[in-house]
């Protein structure tokens, strides 16, 4: 991935570009053979030989990409970067370096906007530069490389010398706007650089998995949407979570379940401002009347996500339908109450002002959450198989209470703590009556089942039981005994769990992750580090992780790069290093409750 704090681009070992959105991460894409063919949409520089030996990586401490490829004539290496955004105006740069004898490369300019199927029309301006319009999207193309028309495509044919840097600028802007200045590859590439370099040099979390930290850190940061300080879950949609499968989700939205773990991660990396920015985020994605708040929201906070399938896109390894858009979004689900209020309490706690309009915010969504506690809800992991007493969903009801009382008490904050007491009391009680089976000697997905939940292994990490109890270590075993695959976490049995859709998910990392702290806080540190370790050597060959993984072929599935995942990395790494804990502070939060 390399990005613009706007939108992101994945680019394949191949040199292709296989997937972009512009201006936006939740635009419509103009490179879309990710999810169908190159005739979808693509931008390739690549050797024309045509087995080179390829090797990647980030340049340390940044976003930049370089590819090296070698072939039996020399080698050269393709730098591609996007600056940080500045105004309207977006820039892919991508640098041909000769780095010994000579090689021959190719390039395929394939654009099509409205994924996959708008063809532009392109013209050559006065200064011999290519522009492409299609409607309200213009993509300026820049480079000394001769280019020409082939089949409704810009091609080229070039060769790189030992020492010769060649560059090739897309830049994007409104059609209706002129085409923006030219900018200089090597000067944006240095302040590219600079910008990184020094971004992560304000990294406080020291500890032995500094790399997988500080790229997961990266990751997450460009994953977020700078206008607002929205976190983007993933920048694609419809990667599928079983090859062949409909589970096929668009991820390209803000969801208030990362609200939490994201303020912790970026608190304890001692990235405040960005914390800030996410709590402001979150209080006015959530603002309105109580009853019409959302699990997930737009990018600036827009609520309606309309799902729609693109019948033209065959999806990635013929993996249909793809999905635009989250029909999710329309779902109750009552975690989200304690995930927020979670979330704004440990903003207070970790020194953000006390935002006192929040605080109204937060006592009316605690009246709305008074009145449906006790109702069916589709659960954390979006069930759209019906609604069911989840008991996370209930756990996470009283989290949302607990808070509260500790807000009021730990920073003067008015409102009925101790109607508030009651109802965390009245909620805990039932979660341990209805969600906990004596004969799995168990707590269970919902109530009344017999099923397990990945979910449950947050119980004392948020506060909800102290770690010691044994009903959580029982849990964990069960746990151990029901999904694990290969070590590896399922979120839940969808073999067994009527979720609407067919069978058949790879694990899910992050669960993995959260067995990790649960090890840890069971005293199980051997295991928790080996598991830790396995997850870490788990990522592609440039340190990112997608949502799921599928132990049978061995390969990521699903979204990617996924933020849940790689925060969930930066979390457990945390609790190992014994460093500022999130799990630690999560659970002191509550524990004279439990």
């Amino acid at each position: 991935m390399i990005g613009d704090l706007g939108t992101a681009a994945l680019v394949s070992r191949e040199g292709s570009i296989d997937w972009l959105c512009w201006p936006r991460f939740d635009s419509e894409a103009c490179f879309a053979a990710l999810l169908g063919t190159p005739e979808h949409g693509r931008a390739r520089i690549a050797p024309s030989h045509p087995h080179p030996r390829v090797t990647r990586r980030y340049r340390p401490n940044t976003l930049i990409l370089e590819t090296r490829f070698e072939t039996p004539e020399g080698a050269a290496t393709l730098v591609e970067f996007m600056p940080p955004r500045e105004g309207s105006n977006s820039h892919v740069v991508r640098i041909v370096v000769g780095e010994s004898g000579h090689v021959a490369f190719e390039s395929e300019l394939v654009l099509r906007f409205g994924y996959g199927t708008n063809v532009p029309w392109v013209t050559r301006l006065d200064d011999g530069t290519r522009r492409a319009i299609a409607g309200p999207d213009m993509v300026i193309l820049r480079t000394p490389v001769h280019l020409r028309g082939k089949d409704f495509k810009t091609v080229s044919k070039f060769s790189v010398q030992a020492g010769e840097r060649i560059p090739f600028v897309m830049s994007y802007g409104p059609s209706h706007e002129p085409p923006s200045a030219a900018i200089d590859p090597e000067e944006k590439l240095e302040a590219t650089e600079k910008f990184w370099t020094e971004w992560i040099g304000k990294n406080q979390m020291l500890c032995p998995w500094d790399e997988a930290i500080k790229r997961s850190l990266i990751t997450l940061k460009a994953l977020t949407y700078g206008p607002t300080g929205g976190l983007c879950a993933a920048p694609t949609t419809s990667l599928p979570e079983a090859i062949g499968g409909q589970r096929n989700w668009d991820y390209r939205f803000c969801w208030l379940r990362d609200a939490t773990l994201t303020l912790l991660a970026l608190m304890n990396a001692g990235y405040y401002e960005e914390a800030r920015c996410w709590r402001d985020w979150l209080l006015r994605a959530a603002a309105g009347s109580p009853n019409q708040i959302q699990i997930m929201y737009g990018l600036s906070g827009e609520r309606r996500l309309t799902e729609w399938q693109v019948p033209w896109l065959p999806g990635y390894e013929n993996s249909a339908p793809v999905r635009i858009g989250n029909a999710a979004h329309n779902q109750c689900q009552l975690d989200i109450f304690g995930e927020l209020m979670d979330a704004l309490h440990q903003a207070r706690k970790g020194g953000l002002a006390v935002h006192r309009a929040g605080w109204d915010l937060e006592q009316a969504l605690l009246g709305h959450l008074e009145e449906i506690w006790s109702n069916r809800d589709n659960g954390i992991w979006e069930a759209r198989g019906g609604r069911e007493h989840f008991t996370f969903s209930k756990v996470m009801a009283w989290v949302a209470f607990d808070r509260a009382v500790k807000s009021a008490e730990s920073y003067n904050l008015p409102g009925p703590i101790d109607h508030w007491r009651k109802l965390r009391d009245q909620i805990h009680n039932d979660v341990c009556e209805h969600g906990f089976d004596n004969e799995l000697v168990s707590f269970v997905r919902s109530y009344g089942s017999k099923e397990l939940d990945a979910s449950l292994l947050l119980m004392p990490a948020i506060g909800f039981l102290p770690s010691n109890d044994p009903r959580f270590r029982a849990t964990v075993e069960a746990i151990e005994r029901g999904l694990l695959v290969d070590g590896l976490v399922l979120r839940y049995d969808t073999g067994k769990s009527d979720d609407g859709l067919p069978a058949g998910e790879g694990v899910f990392l992050a669960c993995s992750f959260w067995l990790v702290d649960a090890y840890l806080m069971l005293g199980r540190r051997e295991d928790a580090v080996r598991l830790f370790e396995r997850l870490l050597a788990l990522r592609n060959d440039v340190g990112l992780l997608s949502e799921e993984y599928e132990p049978r072929s061995r390969r990521m599935v699903g979204n990617f790069p996924q933020a849940f995942s790689h925060l969930a990395l930066v979390n457990a790494a945390a609790n190992l290093a014994h460093y500022r804990k999130p799990a630690e502070q999560r659970s002191q939060c509550a524990l004279g409750a439990a």
